[in-house]
């Protein structure tokens, strides 16, 4: 279906430009009244600032042009140049019946890099919001019709690697837990014994130089680690494109501090190789980036700065997105500098960090298990699902492990997507598993209570022909289901998932509004009734949608 306020947007820009008046005046939103209007434009007031006329002179002007448009029941000029705006109820019924939901083509390849664990340390519930933003956006992307790439940056170059090494002593370990431990106890030796530490940071620069018994005990490593990792993923139904690893731009680091320092923008200080990133208008300071050790190793920002040079060349993106913790934000912004003054991004090339607040127990601080140690990722999935499998038991739901893992990450993403990403929330498994409320699982819930009604109301074999009657019941409803390309549209230019959620769930309580007054299968007059299954057929159809994209799979019963 189209979007209703572009319909209406594009009907006003030409109102504007009939008047010898740029048409991006014309662009119309949604009221913020809707006791008043549907829609609203204000760029009259823009168009006379510019100008130097009486915006109501150009307001009054536009609206006497709608007017002469059949498609409008009701088109005013209000205050100093608003303009109000109502669609008639014949022309919603055509938008919102013309076929299905079609997505904007959006023509650009868009890099997503997301998710990044490193290799022995087994993902916390800090790794949550980047594996589930990430995966909204690269389905929210996808749907839009971009080339999307999504890469799993695995850490599996940096000074943990020689951590373990040392701890391993040449020796192969045989499980993840095992490596897990290995990891944990080289971890805590490193902050203790400083000869230790000193051991590992040289093991890590062998490694990376070539050294072959430390390359094969690497492979050990990392074989082990991503085998437990893609479990984890699967169960939150989290994919990728790639597992370009930093290991991957080993070789690419040395050309790309070659070039660096060839073209005059890497400087050898103390031993150490830098780039300065500051700029003649900077209001604060800005460290140079470090790229090579005194000692030879390189760094997170060499990998970041190769990992650039080689997607520009061999992907050609648009928009590279790197979802990532916020409290990295520097660490980005001077990779992003680097890599724009040398040369090395084009001009055009838009380099994101999309920054996430981190997930806390109710004491505010990042959540931990029950003994204090960090929640693992594993773990907190096990928690929900469970907790989401007593909540279908005592709500009396037709039940299988299948559908409680589908209500417990359900519950998982939605209580995560809801949240603006820069911001920090606390998880309350028994908030976010209800069925009332802002959750996934009402969520659900709503979508499965619309399949049945289908259903029964198909079982009578009602007549389907597609036409929408509009009534003062249903109005509001139909005019949220043309909003959401819109909302989608939005949603991707701000990587804001949010947007999202707040849209799903304001349609689902509409319909639960619509269908509280608005009965299909008592409904006497067929033509009424018919026109009602439409309606729930097509809002079906978009909750089905967004949940698609936030990554929530919907079961046919519950």
């Amino acid at each position: 279906m189209k979007s209703i306020r572009k319909y209406i947007e594009k009907k006003v820009e030409e109102a504007f430009v009939k008047l010898s008046l740029d048409e991006k005046y014309g662009r119309v939103l949604k009221s913020q009244r809707p006791d008043l209007c549907q829609f609203q434009c204000n760029g009259a007031m823009a168009a006379a600032k510019n100008l130097g006329k009486n915006p109501r002179d150009i307001g009054q002007s536009v609206v006497d042009i709608l007017k002469e448009c059949n498609d409008f029941k009701d088109v005013s000029l209000v205050g100093a140049g608003f303009i109000n705006i109502s669609l008639k109820d014949e022309i919603i019924s055509q938008i919102i019946s013309s076929g299905s939901i079609a997505a904007p083509s959006v023509n650009q390849t868009v890099v997503i890099d997301f998710a990044g664990p490193n290799v022995a340390k087994p993902m916390h519930v800090g790794h949550l919001r980047s594996a589930i933003i990430g995966d909204c956006l690269r389905r929210l992307f996808k749907y839009l019709g971009g080339n999307v790439i999504a890469d799993n940056h695995l850490g599996d170059w940096g000074t943990q690697m020689g951590m373990l090494i040392c701890k391993s002593k040449g020796k192969y370990p045989e499980s993840v837990a095992q490596l897990e431990l290995m990891y944990t106890e080289a971890s805590k030796e490193s902050k203790q014994d400083a000869e230790f530490l000193a051991a590992a940071v040289k093991a890590t620069d062998e490694l990376q130089q070539g050294r072959q018994d430390y390359k094969d005990l690497w492979m050990r490593f990392v074989d082990l680690s991503v085998e437990a990792l893609k479990k984890d993923f699967e169960v939150l139904g989290v994919e990728f494109d790639y597992w370009l690893g930093e290991s991957f731009y080993s070789e690419k680091m040395k050309e790309v501090v070659d070039y660096l320092k060839r073209e005059g923008f890497a400087k050898e200080s103390e031993g150490a190789i830098t780039v300065d990133v500051r700029q003649a208008n900077d209001t604060k300071e800005y460290p140079p980036v470090l790229l090579v050790k005194s000692s030879g190793g390189f760094l997170y920002a060499t990998s970041d700065i190769a990992t650039i040079d080689y997607r520009v060349k061999e992907f050609k993106p648009n928009r590279i997105i790197y979802v990532v913790d916020k409290r990295q934000s520097l660490h980005f912004e001077q990779v992003f500098r680097a890599v724009k003054m040398s040369g090395i991004a084009p001009a055009g090339l838009v380099l994101e960090h999309i920054g996430f607040g981190t997930v806390n127990g109710s004491d505010g601080k990042p959540y931990k298990t029950r003994e204090g140690g960090v929640m693992k990722l594993a773990d907190l999935i096990d928690l929900v699902i469970t907790k989401a499998k007593e909540r279908a038991v005592l709500a009396g739901l037709e039940g299988s492990d299948d559908i409680a893992k589908m209500i417990g990450i359900s519950a998982l993403k939605f209580a995560d997507l809801q949240n603006h990403r820069l911001s920090d929330y606390v998880f309350d498994v028994d908030k976010f598993t209800s069925f009332e409320g802002k959750t996934g699982p009402y969520m659900l819930y709503t979508a499965v209570r619309i399949k049945s009604i289908i259903r029964k109301v198909k079982s009578q074999k009602a007549k389907d022909d597609g036409f929408i009657i509009v009534t003062d019941n249903d109005r509001d409803l139909l005019l949220e289901l043309g909003r959401v390309n819109d909302v989608l549209e939005a949603a991707a230019a701000d990587c804001a998932p949010n947007y999202i959620c707040d849209y799903a769930y304001g349609l689902a309580q509409e319909f639960n509004r619509f269908y509280k007054s608005s009965p299909i299968l008592h409904e006497e007059d067929p033509q009424l009734a018919a026109s009602r299954l439409v309606i729930a057929q097509k809002t079906l159809s978009v909750i089905e949608l967004t949940m698609g994209i936030l990554g929530i799979e919907i079961p046919e019963r519950m």
